[in-house]
């Protein structure tokens, strides 16, 4: 795990990664380099395992956040001429239709309590509404609350009804199992700096082959087509514009840690462990979660504030960061709240270490109701 006096970020990414992770950005790599290529070509091989995907599915990286990549296969894996629906439970799924109507593209909200999932049900009755939609884009952890939606079950409906699954997994790629052999998905995205453990700086597609193929001329952007990307790729071995060298490099040492550590199941494990560790330790002190455990992700948990006028955030944030741990702001809208992070190169031990900063810190604010101000009363 991690040592060293820099602060444990308990955030969704950028994340807390290893020290062998952060050796490997030492290096310059020339972006043309045969060595630097072949590194990004097992990269891909790497990610497409991940999902199961070898036979059906290509990796196409992309440089920037993960949102970009999420742009980037809106555009290019919806035709212009198509309809999405987006179940909606969240402040990124919130953003997949703000970026839907910056594209132009034809697009429909489910809408869904941020402490609910979609159904599949939901999404069939959807579906059978308006013969219109031609995809459906689902987020598979919403990290605003920490939900995790069921994207099995949603896949199987698209599948049933030939529409296309665009999957946004950027915050449980890595840790949680996702079968595109199993439960077909057109594409899965998410990023470097999350479950596997590397930097912030590249967003990655793994898109499906055939439907790859058909989408040349639907993006609205040269430096965002995955289609070009991914076919001057096979063509060269290279990126097509100036990849993030250190990035893709120390990437490619978490990639390899990940699978040394026993890959998907036993991060996953060690996430779940690190909730259930927090949630505990939270719960001696008085907190409650925001979600229930049915629905809760491993990735990260929404925590009620308290409701004691001595609370403020602000105050509550810097001094838990004296402690040496980085707190998340609350996403809701409606109550408020933190957030707190378990993905990282971090285990349980340190959960524990966290409860205790917060303890402290509770005890130097002089917050002793701990209940929110929605409960105070009761």
């Amino acid at each position: 795990m991690i040592r060293g006096n820099d602060p444990i970020l308990l955030t969704p990414g950028p994340l807390t990664i290893s020290l062998e992770t952060k050796q490997a950005m030492l290096r310059d790599w020339g972006s043309w380099d045969a060595t630097f290529n072949r590194i990004t070509a097992s990269m891909c091989a790497d990610l497409v395992d991940i999902v199961h995907g070898a036979a059906t599915h290509v990796t196409v990286p992309l440089q920037g956040s993960g949102t970009f990549s999420v742009e980037a296969a809106l555009a290019n894996l919806v035709p212009r001429d198509g309809k999405v629906l987006v179940p909606q439970n969240g402040a990124y799924c919130l953003r997949i239709l703000k970026i839907l109507k910056y594209l132009g593209r034809a697009h429909t909200a489910l809408d869904i309590a941020e402490d609910k999932h979609p159904t599949a049900a939901m999404i069939e009755e959807a579906l059978k509404a308006d013969p219109k939609i031609t995809h459906v884009a689902q987020v598979h952890c919403e990290t605003g609350a920490g939900i995790l939606n069921p994207l099995n079950e949603i896949a199987e409906v698209c599948a049933r009804h030939g529409k296309g699954l665009i999957v946004d997994a950027m915050s449980s790629f890595g840790a949680i199992d996702i079968d595109v052999s199993k439960y077909p998905m057109d594409a899965v995205i998410a990023a470097s700096g999350k479950c596997i453990e590397g930097p912030p700086g590249m967003g990655f597609v793994i898109a499906r082959k055939a439907v790859l193929e058909k989408c040349q001329g639907n993006s609205h952007s040269l430096a965002m087509d995955l289609y070009d990307q991914w076919t001057y790729m096979q063509k060269t071995t290279q990126w097509r514009f100036t990849p993030p060298t250190h990035v893709v490099a120390a990437f490619r040492s978490a990639l390899d840690q990940f699978k040394a550590e026993g890959g998907q199941p036993v991060r996953g494990a060690r996430y779940a462990k690190n909730v259930q560790t927090l949630i505990d330790g939270m719960g001696a002190l008085g907190f409650r979660t925001f979600l229930s455990r049915e629905v809760q992700a491993p990735i990260i948990v929404t925590f009620h504030a308290p409701g004691d006028p001595a609370y403020n955030f602000k105050d509550f944030y810097e001094k838990v960061k004296a402690r040496g741990y980085i707190l998340y702001p609350g996403k809701l809208t409606t109550v408020e709240t933190f957030r707190v992070g378990c993905i990282g190169a971090i285990d349980h031990n340190e959960m524990r270490n966290v409860v205790s900063a917060v303890g402290e810190t509770l005890k130097e604010m002089g917050v002793t109701k701990i209940a929110p101000k929605l409960l105070a009363a009761a």
